[in-house]
């Protein structure tokens, strides 16, 4: 479903998913489409942005360690390196 969602916005046709949800209980043979509004205070989509750049997520997961302690921790890594 994600990559038939994503050849209909790159081609522009059908009608996208965008602003809903998708859910799928495949137990019970069920689909059920949730309405979301868009957060006005996201920090990545809302009216004023914070997060602008993403490059912490350049070397996949490490931008998170795992701590002696067993705790999660950020870890600042340089997507140059």
């Amino acid at each position: 479903m994600q990559a038939t969602e994503a050849v209909k916005l790159l081609l522009g046709i059908g009608e996208p998913l965008i602003g809903r949800l998708l859910t799928y209980d495949a137990l019970g043979m069920r689909f059920r489409e949730v309405r979301l509004r868009r957060d006005p205070n996201c920090p990545l989509c809302g009216s004023h942005p914070t997060i602008k750049d993403l490059s912490i997520h350049h070397d996949g997961g490490a931008a998170c360690a795992i701590t002696p302690n067993g705790r999660e921790a950020a870890v600042a890594t340089s997507a140059r390196a």
